[in-house]
């Protein structure tokens, strides 16, 4: 069987005049995967020379782990490559270790077991103090890696299948004694790469680097049911010089989200986010194309999300937070987005996401400033935007220049809604709220006039 996810037809038409006019109009293409080089490998073992059968039915834990091991041990110069030949390789979750390549060849699919009974446990991040969605401790990643150096995921766009439905159903009937695990996540680990391969069906956020520096992820395929809960994409948290690239995500939730820990704990952590970008990357979602928030506590700066390509989506982009959350989103900029059919084209809220405990302290107020959103172009747009800041935190700092947010037909909405917000708007249609038209504002944009 072909497991090499295909676009929809018309995404493929789009993307391919997309990637064209791209090219033609700058020479090349612009990328920062630069920032962790491509390993070569010369030492190089197959998980089938540890006893793994890729028949579906085997569980090859024993052979991921003694694999894994050996790479460890006997630290060869330059590190090792494992390969995953064709084949359906069962495996309850594994630690990656430094120095590593996991190479999934065309074919091979590195599928999670349903025995949620014995699945691990890890301590809480102490950004969160808590599990994401329960209190206590949290299951461990499905592949996970802690302290790590030089680790490289990828291969012939063979597939990491999160086989998440049934821990779906067990957030859906309320049954969850801890917070579901990721698809993968790094913690406090740097030179990561993640690239061609296919994840499927994760049962929580499915690629998580948390704590971590220099992560390229690129070329990579994300999907799961529009209806699957809380399967983020791509989600960079508390972590820095990360670059992503060149992929389709189609997930349950945001496509991309910028973290940095959630209320009292990530302030009091106080590791932000920042140099993330976000480049050339399409999909579709109920939620947001590209997202900063909404825990965000550490702070999130110095963002850039460009050629981005959303169809069928709920919002197109949305930065996020709320009282309780303290930190800072500033220096964030959003250009060349193509959206359609999309319920809200922007959004910029205040008011968003839960808090961990009622120790959270209402007086720790976002600071909002020095968002850009630039080059946006939309069709079939419900209502183009909303922008709507605290009373005693009003965001600042907003420009909008040359967007175009139109296609419904019909009785609408007003356009757009603002409230405790300042800046300024260019060659903006439908023309926005006033609290981002006042010539006093006009700085706001001064470098896009």
């Amino acid at each position: 069987m072909n497991t090499m996810f295909r676009f929809p037809p018309f995404v493929s038409i789009f993307f391919f005049c997309f990637f064209f006019w791209f090219h033609i109009s700058f020479g090349h293409l612009i990328t920062c995967s630069g920032i962790v080089p491509m390993r070569y490998r010369s030492d190089k073992v197959s998980i089938a020379d540890f006893g793994a059968v890729g028949d579906g039915k085997t569980v090859n834990t024993k052979a991921f782990r003694a694999a894994i091991f050996r790479i460890q041990h006997l630290r060869r110069r330059g590190g090792t490559l494992l390969y995953v030949p064709p084949g359906v390789y069962l495996t309850e979750s594994f630690n990656l270790t430094s120095h590593m390549t996991l190479y999934l060849a065309r074919g091979a699919v590195i599928r999670a077991t349903q025995d949620t009974w014995n699945w691990p446990l890890v301590a809480p991040l102490p950004s969160y103090g808590r599990g994401r969605e329960r209190p206590g401790g949290r299951y461990m990643s499905f592949i996970h890696g802690d302290g790590l150096q030089d680790v490289v995921i990828t291969g012939e766009n063979g597939t990491i299948d999160g086989q998440g439905g049934v821990w779906w159903n067990m957030w859906r009937q309320g049954s969850l004694q801890f917070t579901r695990p990721n698809l993968v996540e790094f913690m406090n680990s740097r030179g990561i790469i993640i690239s061609n391969v296919i994840f499927r069906d994760s049962p929580f956020w499915n690629i998580h680097p948390v704590y971590c520096r220099n992560v390229v992820v690129r070329y990579v395929t994300i999907v799961a049911p529009s209806d699957s809960p809380n399967t983020d994409g791509i989600d960079p948290d508390s972590s820095s010089n990360v670059c992503i690239e060149d992929s389709f995500i189609s997930t349950g939730d945001d496509l991309v989200a910028v973290k940095s820990g959630w209320d009292e704990y990530g302030i009091a952590y106080g590791r932000p986010s920042s140099h993330i970008t976000i480049r050339r990357v399409t999909g579709s979602s109920p939620f947001a194309g590209i997202a900063v928030g909404s825990e965000a506590s550490g702070g999130v700066e110095n963002v850039l999300a460009e050629n981005i390509v959303l169809y069928n989506s709920g919002i197109g982009v949305n930065i996020k937070t709320n009282i309780g959350r303290g930190g800072f989103i500033r220096n964030i900029t959003v250009t060349q987005v193509f959206m359609e059919n999309v319920r809200t084209g922007i959004k910029i809220a205040g008011d968003t996401g839960d808090h961990p405990d009622n120790r959270f302290n209402p007086n720790a107020l976002p600071y909002v400033k020095g968002i850009t959103l630039k080059n946006i172009w939309g069709v079939r747009v419900q209502q183009a935007g909303s922008i709507q800041g605290l009373k005693n935190a009003p965001f600042t700092g907003i420009c909008l220049s040359k967007i175009n947010l139109h296609g419904m037909t019909g009785p609408r909405s007003p356009p757009w809604k603002c409230s405790d917000v300042s800046g300024a708007a260019i060659e903006v249609s439908p023309w926005p709220c006033a609290q981002l038209t006042s010539p006093q504002q006009s700085d706001s944009c001064a470098s896009h006039i």
